[in-house]
Parts: C-alpha cells; structure tokens; sequence
C-alpha cells in the first residue's frame, strides 16, 4: 500500500513561501523532489544543429532529496544553475525516512537519464545503492511514484524499456559495484596525484566480460566534468561516494583539462555518442576513434580507452584510406614507418595520461593490439600502483563463475564438468535451431532484448542481395544485421543475427548463440578445432604480411573461441545455445543442459 503524495507548484519564491508555510513537513521532514524546466539558455543548441547531432531533450531536471526542503529551494534560487527552472514537485509519505529517500532519488536520476527525455542535471558524485531495513517493500512503492510521474508526462517510456535502452545501460547515472566503487576511487586519487607532480601516467582497469568497463569509463568521465565544472558554493553532501573530490585544488587541477573517450567499436561508439548528447559536462566530439586521436592537432591530458584489446596493430585496415592513415600518423608521431608501432602507442604519445579498460580475453581479431602487448601494459600499470581489477558480474546473473565456465568448455580443458549450480540462470543447448528461435521471440515478448547471434560462419550474401538468406540451416534461414550501428535495438532485430561487431559491449537480456561450424570437435584428439573453410570474416583470418606473419589454424581457434566467449556472455538472464557441428554438440551436450531450470 503506498501513503505518498506528490504536490506540483511553480518554482517562484512566493509560490514555494506559500506552500511550506503550510505543512511543518516542509521543514522538518525527509523528501524527494524534482525541479524541471525548459533547456538552459547556454545549452539550447540551434535547430540546425540539434538536427545534426540528433538533441533529443527539450527540458532540464534536477532531482533532490532533503530533511529541509524549505530551505533547499531557497538555496537553489540563488543557483545560476538552476535559474531556468521553472517547476517543483515534491514528493513526500509518512513513512519514508531518509534512507528511503537517498534511494527513490537515485532510482528517479537512474530512470530520468534513461528515459531521454529530460537532460539530468544532477552531478555524478555518488549514486547511492545502500541496503536499509525493509528495502524490497519500499522499493515497490517506487514503482508507485514512477507511473505517476509518467501519467504527469515526466516520463515518456515503461520501466522495462528504459531498463532495456542504450541510454540506461550506458548512462553514468550508476549505483557502482564495490570493485567499481574501489576502481573510481583509486583511479582519480592516482590521476590528481599525478597532476600534483606534473607527471605522465598510464592506469589499466582489467576485468572479464560482465565487470562494467564501459560503466566505469563513462562514469569516471562524467565525474570529471562535473568536479571541474563545480562550484565552491555547491558543494555535494558529505554522504556521497566521492565527495572528497570536490575541492578547489582539485577543481584547479581540471581548469582547461582536454578530455576524449576511445571506442574502437562502431556500434558502441555511435551509443557511448548518444548519451553523451544528453549528458552535460560530455559531448559526443569527445567520443572517437584511434584515428581521430592520431590525426588530431591538438595533444589531449587525459584519454580513456574503452574495450582497449580492440585497437589494432599493423595490419591491413578495412580501407586503403585507412592503411595510408595508419602509416602517415605513425610517421608523425615517431619520426618514421616503424611498422611495430600500434594504436596503443598512439594514444600514449598523444595524450599525457591514459585510462585503459582491457580483456585480452575479448581480443577477437589477428589485427587486434597483440595479448602480449596488453600482459606489459599490465605489468607496467601494476608496478607503478596504478592498476584495478573488476571481479563483480554486473551482466550474467549466473554469478562470477560463469565467465570461466563458458572458457573452460571452450578452452580444450582435458576435463570439464557439467554446468555448476548458476541458479535460476537459463541456460540450455538445443537440438532444433527454430524451436531456439521460437524461444528467442516468446522471451523477447516477455522482457524484451532477446536477440539471435552467431559466429561469422556464414557468408554475407545479403550485403549485395538483399533477397538472399545468410545463415540457411535445416529448415530455417536468417539474415545477418541489416545495420553496423545500434543493430540491438533496431526494428528488424528480432528477425536478424548478430555478428560479434554489433554486440560486443552490450547486455541482452537473452541470447540465442548459434556456434556455426567455424568450431568443430576432433574425437581422435578429443579437441576443441578451428575449420578455416567455414569462417568468412576476411579480417578475421587474413596474414599480415606487413609485420611477416602467417596465421595457422591454432592461432586463429584463440579468436574464435574469444568471439563464441563474447557472444555466450551477452545474456543478462539466460543463454540459449545451438551447434552446428555434430561432434562438437555431442561434446558440449556433456557439459550444459538441454533442460529449462526449474521454476
């Protein structure tokens, strides 16, 4: 049963005076507000160009929690920032106390940033995510006051599908992990000392598929803006996660800091951009690529490399554009041609610090940055004490072990054990390719995000015949993403498959993973093999002649059981599996059920 009330009055000094004159609630009481209003005059771009980067948000929100609210609206009247404003609600129950509005706060800014329609003005000092007596409870009462926020039109979509959007999942609005919460931390304090010594720095976040990368890198970009561009009057609560940040030194340190995110994927650097455009302090001219940094003229002071173990080394790129740039940046950075330079020495000369979020286990490609490149960059990290490790599953609700299980089984372990307990987690190997598919659906219809993807086993007929079929198995034939960009949430989703290129660094809530016959099973040698014949990604498996390098069977099975790896942790909560390989899915019948956990 829920007891709240939410009172909606103008945001004007006599209105407000009026209003807490009559309820001692006002001032002597815990709540939780909104201020809302059109776009700031500062931020409200031209027609023109909100067409041409795609401004979604017409109007700014800032949302607070106070024991006083009284008196913080008279604090947020003398706010240059918040000037624009122009409406209140308050939302107040007898029964909420403090705890219970820290959280409601958080989960409004949560679904407000993912929402899209309001840019969120609030600062990214520390999402709070503590446990209090009677949580559950309470938080079903949230549910409450988001639809009738929603049937007030502040919010425009269901909680399933904010949930479910790249502007949620990609937001840095987050409640951290304690390992996340730890990585932050101790990043920033490594990167002020650094400032204080005017001193170069290279820090590494490591950590498996699932960890939250992507939400550290953007969290900690956000976070930076915001202790810059912060005032000294507007201090947050000392009961946030980082507020011992926000000090004059460090705001000093940060005045004219130039800033860049690297994403060497295209998906994910077309979302990463997105939320950027809604997000003040970001932008999306900060979002780029490797080659964006090397052809700058600018030199950068930080630059934070997300999925790292994707830049490349020397290779042939996708176009002869790309191989000329490739050797031109190279030759003004180092003075020559050296070929064994890589983007990642790119970034370091172009930049005097450097933030990297790597998984050399997500390497899929021979032209990726080499494993051993990364293992030094490690190894230099840790010896310098600027080095996180990310262990938490934030993705899979199987747990942590999951990720080593999908890599034992497809690793030639010489025993693997059937699946260990991973809860309600719905794993199942099929034996009927359209009874998955038909899975796929009913799941996508009942939470959405679930998605078909496979291995690049298939040729990609329909890039010249769009009446072609890609993937044609027994009686079922598919085509593969009929986009580059943002394939997940794209209209024809659920009838298409999805490569590695437009899902890795993305959730799906479930994943159909077809394993073509790319991978196939030898029982002579009871192992895991690689069949060059059926893998069509020519950047996959091509030589290298540049650098003198021949790829053998063996070397090519590490990328391609790394794709399957990426694929096989897409799926927040379940993963549905189909082989093509005879051998190889009596092998893997051994180890994953072909069973639903009960229910």
């Amino acid at each position: 049963m829920t007891n709240f009330e939410i009172t909606s009055l103008d945001f004007t000094t006599t209105e407000v005076k009026l209003w807490a004159a009559g309820d001692r609630r006002f001032s002597d009481w815990p709540v939780v507000y909104l201020l809302d209003g059109p776009v700031g005059s500062s931020k409200v771009p031209s027609a023109s160009r909100r067409r041409r980067v795609g401004v979604a948000a017409e109007r700014d929100v800032y949302v607070g929690e106070s024991l006083n609210v009284a008196a913080r609206m008279r604090q947020h009247f003398e706010s240059t920032a918040k000037e624009h404003l122009t409406g209140l609600r308050v939302i107040v129950d007898e029964t909420f106390n403090k705890s219970v509005c820290l959280d409601l706060e958080s989960f409004l800014i949560r679904m407000l940033a993912g929402d899209g329609a309001y840019q969120v003005l609030n600062r990214n000092d520390g999402i709070v995510d503590a446990n209090y007596f009677d949580r559950d409870r309470y938080r079903e009462s949230f549910e409450d006051v988001f639809d009738r926020l929603r049937a007030d039109g502040v919010f425009t979509r269901s909680l399933p599908e904010i949930e479910n959007s790249d502007l949620f999942k990609l937001s840095p609005f987050k409640a951290l992990t304690p390992d996340q919460t730890i990585a932050v931390e101790g990043v920033l304090e490594g990167l002020f000392e650094d400032l204080t010594r005017s001193q170069r720095s290279t820090t590494v976040v490591q950590g498996d598929p699932g960890t939250g990368k992507t939400v550290v890198a953007i969290y900690l970009l956000k976070l930076i803006a915001d202790i810059r561009g912060s005032a000294a009057l507007d201090e947050p609560d000392d009961d946030t996660l980082f507020s011992s940040f926000f000090t004059e030194r460090h705001r000093e340190l940060l005045q004219g800091f130039k800033v860049g995110i690297v994403v060497p994927q295209q998906s994910l650097r077309a979302s990463i951009k997105q939320v950027f455009r809604k997000t003040p302090g970001l932008h999306p001219d900060m979002v780029m690529t490797a080659f964006d940094v090397g052809a700058s003229d600018e030199e950068f002071d930080l630059l934070v490399v997300d999925e790292a173990h994707r830049l490349n080394r020397r290779a042939n790129q996708p176009s002869a554009a790309q191989n000329k740039q490739f050797r031109e940046i190279t030759t003004t950075l180092f003075g020559a041609d050296d070929k064994s330079r890589t983007q990642l020495d790119w970034i370091i000369a172009k930049s005097a610090h450097q933030i990297f979020l790597l998984d050399a286990g997500q390497s899929v490609r021979p032209a990726d940055v080499p494993a051993e490149h990364l293992h030094e960059l490690v190894a230099r990290a840790q010896s310098a004490d600027r080095y996180a490790g990310l262990a938490s599953q934030m993705r899979v609700r199987a747990g942590s072990g999951y990720v080593d299980y999908v890599r034992n089984i497809l690793g030639n372990q010489v025993e693997i054990e059937l699946a260990p307990d991973f809860g309600e987690y719905d794993l199942r190997l099929f034996d009927d390719l359209a009874e998955m598919r038909e899975e796929i659906r009913q799941r996508d219809a009942e939470f959405g995000l679930a998605r078909m993807v496979a291995g690049y086993a298939w040729e990609w007929k329909t890039k010249n015949d769009k009446d072609a079929y890609d993937i044609v198995i027994d009686d079922v034939s598919m085509r593969w993403n009929g986009t580059q960009t943002d394939w997940i949430a794209s209209p024809k989703a659920l009838e298409e498959v999805g490569s590695i290129h437009t899902v890795q660094g993305y959730d799906l809530n479930y994943a159909g993973v077809i394993i073509g016959p790319d991978l196939r099973y030898d029982a002579e040698t009871n192992r895991i093999v690689f069949h060059r014949e059926s893998y069509f990604d020519k950047k996959g498996k091509e030589n290298n002649p540049a650098l003198g390098l021949t790829y053998s069977d063996d070397d090519l099975l590490r990328y391609v059981t790394n794709i399957y790896t990426v694929l096989l942790t897409r799926g927040i909560r379940g993963t549905y599996v189909y082989v093509s390989d005879p051998p190889l899915k009596a092998h893997l019948a051994r180890v994953i059920s072909s069973t639903s956990p009960a229910t």
